[in-house]
């Protein structure tokens, strides 16, 4: 009874009489068992910081005390305790020490490194799994996803089909985000055709997942499909469509879309305020950008932050008002100062368009005091000279690269050819088939130039 109400208490997220119901236990000389620390240890994590590691290794000592180091639920939960405090060396000894490792502590393992970005020992212990269950492949495949590792998802998810292990919900979300990022479509439509198959169409967060692929796909329409098909739409449904729509040139359906949103009821968050006035600014919908910067804190009661005022300043700056751009960083954000690559990118890069050396020199000599070493802030400022014909600024900006040995990161593209995804990147020659990829474009090249002629 009391291992029911301490799995009660943590399952109504109140860790705190979770935890004081424990201690009562203790107190009326209720004998504990393997059942009682792992909500016990759920608990723990749930708590704030401080009080985390308090209770955290006080439940660990009782563990030990009362002789329940080897069971495997127990550890599985320490482990996750530990992790979720970036505490990989006591998590990695807790498993080391294990004398039971079942498929559930390795996969906590796992999932751990996975979680801290470290997908190389993720790796590493995915492959000397003893044994793998669909939990252990969808830790894996979260972990390369958590990384942008998108290659590397599906070819697990090929392995996994090729095994037999069933998909859950989980490797579906990452096997989309994987398509959705590389351009995967064929590969979507099979994940959506499996969905289909299984029913699992109501699942909101898998829906919302093919929402965001078809869209990052460019089928426009198959997005909309998909996000009508769900039947309680919350906030992260309509990011996802109103994002999309919006990447894919349909800025007016997007404002449409956000509206709609607005008069059902469902209370737009920061992330949409991002998707409306990226919107805005690739279609140049100045006055509508504007109007709804204004109303975000007022009309609903969203607090505008860097990345919305970057979304702004781009917005001015597109469209040719860069004097405003400058004067809303300095009036509304506190000074170029306050700003990231995203703001000194956007009017930059304008500055550059325009041909408004004089706003961009402002903007690059504030840099330069601020001691702001950004690759693309510098690349922008040379080209911006260059072009310009401000040898001797370009000179000095093309040092300054050199000397701090920055290197662009090289542009790549990806395609899908027959269901298999093909990276390329830029100055990268190491492909098996460059030099028919290269003949293949001097063709073309050649084709252009004699229609152009």
């Amino acid at each position: 009874m009391f291992n029911t109400m301490i799995r009660g208490y943590v399952e109504s997220n109140k860790p705190v009489h979770a935890i004081c119901c424990y201690l009562d236990m203790l107190s009326d000389g209720v004998l504990v068992n393997n059942f009682t620390f792992t909500p016990l240890i759920k608990a723990c994590t749930c708590l704030k910081l401080g009080s985390r590691e308090k209770f955290g290794v006080s439940s660990h000592s009782h563990v030990v005390k009362f002789g329940f180091c080897d069971d495997p639920f127990v550890v599985s939960a320490l482990i996750e305790f530990y992790t979720l405090g970036h505490e990989m060396g006591s998590a990695r000894k807790l498993f080391d020490r294990s004398t039971k490792r079942d498929v559930v502590v390795w996969t906590a393992m796992v999932d751990g490194y996975g979680k801290m970005g470290d997908v190389e020992n993720a790796r590493k212990l995915f492959d000397l799994m003893p044994e793998r269950n669909v939990i252990s492949w969808s830790a894996m495949m979260a972990a390369y996803s958590r990384v942008s590792n998108f290659k590397e998802v599906l070819a697990l998810f090929g392995e996994m089909q090729e095994v037999g292990v069933k998909p859950n919900e989980s490797a579906f979300v990452s096997v989309l985000t994987a398509c959705a990022n590389v351009g995967a479509l064929t590969q979507g439509l099979w994940v959506h055709s499996f969905i289909k198959r299984n029913n699992l169409e109501s699942n909101m967060i898998l829906a919302t997942a093919l929402v965001d692929m078809y869209s990052k796909c460019g089928c426009v329409h198959s997005a909309l499909l998909a996000f009508e098909g769900i039947l309680d739409k919350d906030v992260k449904a309509w990011n996802a469509v109103i994002s999309g729509v919006a990447m894919n040139g349909h800025a007016r359906k997007s404002l449409e879309l956000f509206y709609k949103m607005v008069g059902d009821g469902i209370q737009p968050n920061e992330i949409t305020f991002v998707s409306i006035l990226s919107a805005c600014t690739h279609s140049k919908f100045v006055e509508e950008g504007l109007k709804l910067f204004e109303k975000m804190s007022t009309c609903y009661d969203v607090e505008p932050q860097l990345e919305h005022y970057a979304c702004v300043v781009d917005l001015l700056a597109r469209a040719g008002k860069l004097e405003e751009a400058e004067k809303l960083i300095d009036e509304k954000m506190g000074g170029i100062e306050e700003g990231d690559a995203n703001v000194w990118g956007a009017l930059l890069g304008a500055c550059r368009t325009y041909g408004n050396v004089e706003v961009g020199n402002r903007v690059w000599r504030r840099l330069v005091d601020m001691r702001v070493a950004d690759c693309g802030a510098l690349v922008l400022s040379y080209n911006m000279y260059k072009e310009a014909g401000w040898e001797e600024e370009a000179n000095r900006v093309r040092k300054m690269i050199s000397n701090t040995g920055m290197k662009k990161k090289p542009g790549c593209s990806v395609i899908e050819v027959d269901g298999v995804v093909e990276e390329f990147i830029a100055g990268n020659v190491l492909h098996c088939r460059v030099d028919e990829i290269c003949n293949m474009l001097d063709s073309l090249f050649n084709v252009v130039n004699l229609e152009d002629f």
